[in-house]
């Protein structure tokens, strides 16, 4: 029997051997790693020397990806492959050149939004919603074109659906889930999610406790069921995983992330909420897998949605046009 690939399109920790191990011991094939919030371009350069400290200092656990074939040899390895993406586009500022640098430097996902209005795009917790933008119309062609993912994850209804029909190469939702199984405007309507299949994107699944029916404690089986029932509407083929999981992190990030530079206001006394029993860490996909085939989901499938199908998306995705 073949190991299966374990890919969580999404966390954004305090970095440390410890987190490292985790994801050894929970045989985790590769991670997104979030590199950018709020961050500017150099600053985000920044943050890859750091990642580049870590891959020497931990190279017999960890190792950079941009490419399928690099996740599949971080495997045969027995090392994580570490991705990165960026959940604003604030590293590209308002020069379209900075894509294809950006690229270059090994980003390979970019949200066209956070939360707010962007340059690009609209984000979540914003009152209306004029759509994508000038400029990101054509940033979408730019990432279209070098193989920098459009990642709609926090932004809202009609940018998403926008960037979808713009956009001629899929896009991703690296994580959220159905607002019909958990009402909140960051979570992603039925219109989106089928327009996200029928144009062969991907979404990631969130285990993040605000984006989960019953937060903190929601039950493994009341997940798995939202999982089955997304399937039946768009296909298990377009099903993924993208946790979300923030490890060590103090709450004066998560305020950091909500405020970034543009309020004085702070970011509400945002704290970061306990995460469900049955995941606390890397080590517990296999509780997610156990409870997928509980529910129904053949072995195919479950591999699929445990990793399978983001390879799939990788190797389509990351190069030129």
């Amino acid at each position: 029997m073949t190991d299966p690939v374990i890919i969580d399109n999404l966390q954004y920790a305090n970095w440390s051997e410890e987190i490292f191990r985790q994801m050894r011991d929970g045989n985790v094939t590769a991670v997104h790693a979030t590199i950018a919030y709020h961050e500017n371009f150099r600053e985000m350069v920044a943050v890859i020397e750091q990642w580049n400290r870590w891959f020497e200092e931990f190279s017999d656990l960890i190792r950079f990806a941009g490419s399928g074939d690099d996740v599949r040899a971080a495997k045969a390895e027995g090392r994580t492959a570490i991705l990165f993406g960026f959940q604003n586009p604030s590293p590209i500022e308002d020069d379209i050149g900075l894509v294809e640098i950006c690229h270059r430097l090994g980003a390979r996902f970019m949200q066209l939004s956070y939360n707010n209005q962007s340059l690009l795009a609209t984000g979540w917790q914003e009152p209306e919603d004029p759509g994508v933008t000038r400029m990101g119309r054509e940033v979408i062609k730019e990432m279209n074109r070098v193989g920098l993912v459009i990642d709609m994850s926090h932004s809202s209804e009609r940018s998403t659906l926008e960037a979808i029909e713009l956009s001629e190469r899929p896009i991703a939702i690296t994580h959220a889930n159905p607002s019909s199984w958990r009402d909140t405007k960051r979570n992603k309507s039925d219109d989106v999610l089928r327009a996200l299949g029928e144009s062969d994107g991907v979404i990631g699944f969130s285990l993040y406790p605000n984006h989960l029916a019953g937060g903190s404690d929601c039950p493994l089986e009341d997940f798995c069921t939202m999982v089955a029932r997304t399937a039946e509407m768009i296909g298990a083929e377009h099903l993924g995983i993208g946790s979300d999981l923030v490890q060590g992190q103090p709450d004066s990030v998560v305020e950091w992330m909500r405020a970034g530079r543009w309020t004085k206001a702070g970011g509400g006394g945002a704290v970061f909420p306990p995460m469900p029993s049955w995941f606390q860490d890397n080590r517990d996909f296999g509780n997610v897998a156990n409870g997928l085939r509980a529910i129904g989901f053949n072995a195919e499938e479950v591999d699929g949605i445990m990793g399978q199908n983001w390879l799939d998306f990788f190797d389509k995705s990351f190069g030129p046009a």
